[in-house]
């Protein structure tokens, strides 16, 4: 046997391993897609994807080969994401609104492979995925302009499902108006308030006369059904080319950072992880002098950062309240479990309703 001949023996015992390495790779990658899908988490992981490549890079010992080597991974990483995009065509994922509003545009970013489907409000959306009609759903709970989406916040406290990851969305708001219209012909102007609100200063220059909707991509619809060039709606370019409108004004919002941050909501919390340095958490304090100032102590003293603490009222007795508190740290770590255990002495109800790697923007 030559020295060719055996170069190739080599190479056909490494192919023959490395098939079966292969095979046993994408059936773990199986594995994954299904817990994605249980938990509401798309195929992107790019904080992943460099871990591996960092990681598994170091282990090459001839830097000749390395180069080749980051090429084989990411090689690897693309087809598990390919393989992963089509299990996931049949992933169900709620929002509220209708086709062409925001809900739906992030939805459709977050989960490019999923049937996203609509619901008419928050609750229904909240619930359909509570009783298994969806795999997830994907709501707002905060605008960067006009602040909480207060009843998102609720069904977060009242009911049961988790927050597995938090984007971050630019809104840019469009007035929207019939083929052929121009803003001279508006009179009305009709979305959804927060739009309206962003838009207000927009909106009393031209002295236009609003009304709200359910949400922009509604009052785009209800725009192109009345055919009125008298009357426009505030919303996306997606929801103008849904529905046959023309833009007639873009970027109206006052604010030239509009973002809004959407929450995946899932029935299951994700396997804690390392890299999770976001936690949300809904809290009551028993009713007793200093209880909230205790439990903010309490998150500090253990080495976690408030990011954000937001009170609401809870409607089910007169002046009680619970509180939203989002922060920063690894709330499932030794410190994380021993700040909640002490936060269970000064609150009545204690819930951490999702850990998250970081905001990402979509």
């Amino acid at each position: 046997m030559n020295e060719l001949q055996k170069a190739r023996e080599i190479i056909n015992r490494v192919d023959r391993e490395m098939a079966d390495l292969f095979e046993e790779r994408m059936d773990a990658v199986k594995l994954v897609t299904q817990y994605k899908k249980e938990n509401g988490i798309p195929v992107d992981d790019f904080g992943r994807e460099e871990e591996i490549i960092k990681k598994n890079s170091e282990k090459i010992k001839n830097d000749e080969y390395k180069a080749y080597y980051i090429n084989f991974l990411k090689n690897n990483i693309k087809l598990s994401k390919d393989m992963q995009h089509k299990l996931l065509e049949g992933m169900k994922v709620g929002y509220s609104g209708v086709a062409g509003a925001f809900a739906n545009i992030a939805a459709e970013k977050i989960f490019p492979d999923a049937q996203c489907v609509p619901y008419s409000d928050f609750k229904s959306a909240y619930e359909a995925c509570e009783n298994g009609e969806c795999d997830c759903v994907v709501l707002p709970i905060e605008n960067s302009y006009n602040g909480d989406v207060g009843k998102v916040l609720d069904l977060a406290f009242f009911g049961s499902l988790y927050i597995n990851g938090v984007y971050e969305a630019e809104i840019v708001q469009n007035l929207l108006g019939v083929k052929g219209a121009s803003i001279d012909d508006i009179k009305k102007v009709i979305s959804h308030p927060q739009a309206l609100g962003q838009c207000a200063e927009f909106t009393e220059k031209h002295g236009f006369i609003t009304e709200d909707a359910v949400n922009t991509a509604v009052a785009a619809k209800s725009v192109a059904l009345a055919n009125d060039k008298s009357v426009a709606a505030i919303g996306s370019v997606e929801a103008a080319e849904k529905f046959g409108l023309s833009v007639l004004a873009s970027h109206i919002n006052e604010s030239s950072i509009n973002t809004t941050r959407f929450a995946v909501f899932s029935r299951s919390p994700k396997s804690p992880a390392p890299t999770d340095q976001r936690f949300i958490m809904l809290f009551t304090v028993k009713n007793a002098a200093g209880s909230l100032g205790t439990a903010i102590s309490v998150i500090g003293q253990h080495g976690f950062n408030l990011r954000a603490l937001k009170s609401r009222p809870t409607k089910e007795l007169v002046w009680d309240y619970y509180f939203y508190a989002e922060g920063e740290g690894d709330i499932n770590s030794p410190y994380g479990m021993a700040m909640l255990k002490e936060l269970e002495k000064c609150c009545a109800h204690l819930k951490v309703v999702g850990t998250y790697e970081k905001e990402n923007h979509i």
